[in-house]
């Protein structure tokens, strides 16, 4: 057997094998099987798991920007006309939230943390400076008082009434809007706290937010099922809720928002527990996205979320008391938040009923500026991008006794809106690049022996034909005897001798191609 004989069959057997194990493997999903599981196995909540310390401390910077709605026909709407406003901000915070008194329970499935929030201004990235900056807006305090002398007797409320006016409050207020977001100390609630003791006399938005967590919360680690990973298992003690009219709409479902299971399907939803609202929420998939060389799924809540109960019976839970309903795209939080009317909703009322943007001048909802987002990549389940956007809002309205109401239309009336951005950082975007390509590398593995094998198959091809070539050139040749004879035409030289015997001529034969 030649060396050339030799390679070819070399060649071939290598090609065999490569091509039999990678379509094995491929078919078999082998090793993205493998990767799954592994991914299944780290990405959980325990000391060991790389994802523990970005969950514990989390490494992108989170942004608060505040919008506010400064009114700027307060006496006209108090005439019975329609409120006009005109948005002033951002007004931006960087938002630092640490997991603290982190414990873990019942041998590590479970952990215990407390989600301190702290924020600091950011003048470079504000529209102005919220010690200075005035705003014009709803006297909250004011529309509580009278919110909580409707179900006292219609006798009172004129007293009441004569006596706020005597101390020169009124339905709007104007205030910086460091003291609308901080705190201030408001003089009706000062006059209350005489009386009530437990009443507090400052007032704000974020009043004593600022340093605080919203709850105890105990997290599912992942380590029984990799799809309870970072899921609430309870907050402040509760599996669920009891402020709302029906089991389903009191259920608290999903995560924080800080972290998803891996392995994440376009086709599923995925449920988070926001605190300041009250509830649980879901997200379903809207596109693939793009974020810094990262591929990502982006997820946002659908049109259902605040649907009205008729278009919708799934939200007729959040009816409180059942059966007194508002419009879609807004949500009376007040049953959890006691005091003002307050309702929450997307900024300037986006998905909502077109009548609540008709009732105020100045809105202009719009996707790209008020749509609530999360841009989640798939494999790891790692939030790579998050926009997470809502208004509060309150109801004004007629209340009998206090005659400065009684021109009033009802109307859910803008006080302001937050914008919370957090985006991957630049170091943990060259990380999760690296590690999506490791595991792309590794899940790809069978193609590149398939590949390879394919290669090998057309060299084994070229050999082959080669090999032919040469073999079938040196067969064809052909063998012609000539005569020991003269022809009789033709004339012997006179000087050279007879031979004697025969001689044979070769006459190449052009080899066949392959």
């Amino acid at each position: 057997m030649t060396r050339r004989s030799c390679a070819i069959y070399a060649t071939g057997i290598v090609c065999a094998h490569l091509l039999i194990v990678g379509i094995a493997l491929v078919v078999a999903q082998v090793f993205q099987t493998m990767i799954n599981s592994r991914l299944k196995q780290e990405i959980t909540l325990t000391e060991k798991s790389q994802m523990f310390e970005s969950w514990k401390n989390p490494p992108p910077p989170v942004y608060m920007e505040y919008y506010f709605f400064n009114v700027t026909n307060p006496e006209e709407f108090l005439a019975g006309g329609k409120a006009s406003v005109k948005q002033i901000g951002p007004y931006t915070y960087r938002e630092y939230r640490p997991r603290e008194n982190v414990t873990f329970l019942e041998n590590g499935t479970k952990v215990y943390a407390l989600n301190p929030k702290s924020f600091v201004f950011v003048p470079e990235k504000s529209a102005g400076d919220p010690e200075v900056d005035i705003v014009r807006t709803v006297n909250i305090p004011f529309v509580a008082v009278m919110n909580e002398l409707n179900s006292y007797s219609f006798y009172v409320r004129p007293v009441v009434s004569m006596y706020i006016s005597s101390l020169g409050i009124e339905i709007f207020m104007t205030r910086t809007v460091h003291e609308i977001l901080w705190g201030f100390k408001d003089p009706l609630l000062s006059k209350i706290r005489k009386l009530k003791p437990d009443v507090d006399e400052y007032f704000g938005l974020m009043w004593k937010k600022n340093g605080t967590h919203e709850g105890e919360f105990v997290f599912h680690t992942g380590e029984q099922n990799y799809l309870d990973y970072g899921k609430i298992d309870t907050w402040n003690g509760l599996r669920k809720m009891s402020w709302w009219s029906s089991n389903q709409s009191n259920m608290i479902n999903g995560t924080d928002g800080a972290v998803f299971h891996p392995l994440i399907d376009r086709n599923e939803l995925l449920y988070i527990f926001a605190a300041d609202l009250c509830r649980s929420i879901h997200l379903a998939y809207v596109e693939d996205v793009e974020v810094k060389g990262i591929q990502a799924y982006r997820f946002a809540p659908p049109n259902d979320v605040l649907m009205n109960p008729k278009e919708n019976p799934t939200n007729a839970g959040f009816c409180v008391p059942a059966g007194e309903c508002l419009g879609t795209g807004v949500l009376k939080v007040s049953v959890c938040r006691e005091g003002a009317p307050i309702v929450v909703s997307f900024p300037h009322f986006y998905q909502a009923d077109p009548a609540y943007i008709n009732a105020v001048d100045g809105l202009n909802p719009n996707k790209e500026e008020h749509e609530t987002y999360l841009d989640l990549q798939p494999t790891t389940g790692v939030p790579i991008r998050a926009c997470k956007r809502a208004q509060l809002n309150i109801i004004l309205k007629r209340v009998p006794g206090f005659p400065k109401t009684k021109f009033i239309n009802e109307t859910i009336f803008p006080i302001m809106f937050v914008n919370e951005t957090a985006t991957i950082d630049d170091d943990s975007a060259s990380q999760m690049r690296t590690l999506l390509l490791i595991v792309t590398l590794v899940s790809n593995f069978p193609l590149l022996i398939v590949g390879l094998g394919i290669i090998l198959l057309l060299v084994l091809v070229v050999l082959f034909c080669r090999n032919r070539q040469k073999k079938t050139a040196k067969d064809d040749t052909a063998y012609t005897q000539v005569s020991d004879k003269l022809d009789d035409s033709s004339e012997k030289p006179a000087n050279q001798p007879m031979k004697n015997g025969s001689y044979i001529a070769m006459s190449p034969v052009e080899a066949q191609k392959c």
